[in-house]
């Protein structure tokens, strides 16, 4: 007797099994990809203590509310000669002059521990840091200051 071609296979245990192990699979390497990518592209915590950051959330607007009052621009961050240069001008478009700017640098996914740059006035008006930046992704966490007045920025630099 040979089997038709009409003949249905039957669905054993097998199969189940089969499809169970292989949904599984799929769902666990995906998970693991996923986790991968999260964590290799996380920049760090935005605050290390949410507490004591919503305790000091109504000054940080006050700050923010005085440093754009001050009309200062910030530019982007920028590679020159291997060191990071910034340019900060007035309300009228001139440089910001007899100011002191420092940062400290940190990589945005803790590869290596933060250090300190200062900052000085080129002749352009930009300010260039006194120290070589590491080649790679850095943030910048920057303090202006000018007499009384204080700005802090956070500017990425690749």
């Amino acid at each position: 007797m040979s089997k038709s071609s009409d003949e249905v296979k039957k669905f054993t245990g097998y199969h189940a099994t089969i499809i169970i192990v292989s949904f599984f699979a799929v769902v666990i390497t995906v998970n693991m990809i996923m986790a991968r990518f999260a964590l290799s592209t996380f920049s760090g915590t935005v605050v290390d203590n949410s507490y004591v950051a919503s305790q000091k959330y109504n000054e940080w607007l006050k700050q923010a509310r005085d440093q754009k009052a001050y009309g200062w621009t910030i530019s982007p961050a920028l590679r020159k000669s291997g060191k990071a240069s910034i340019a900060i001008t007035t309300k009228d478009g001139l440089p910001l002059n007899d100011m002191s700017m420092t940062a400290v640098a940190e990589h945005p996914i803790g590869q290596s521990d933060p250090f300190e740059l200062n900052f000085v006035q080129a002749e352009t008006g930009e300010y260039h840091s006194t120290r070589t930046l590491p080649e790679g992704r850095w943030k910048l966490k920057i303090i202006i200051t000018q007499g009384d007045k204080s700005m802090r920025v956070v500017r990425d630099i690749w």
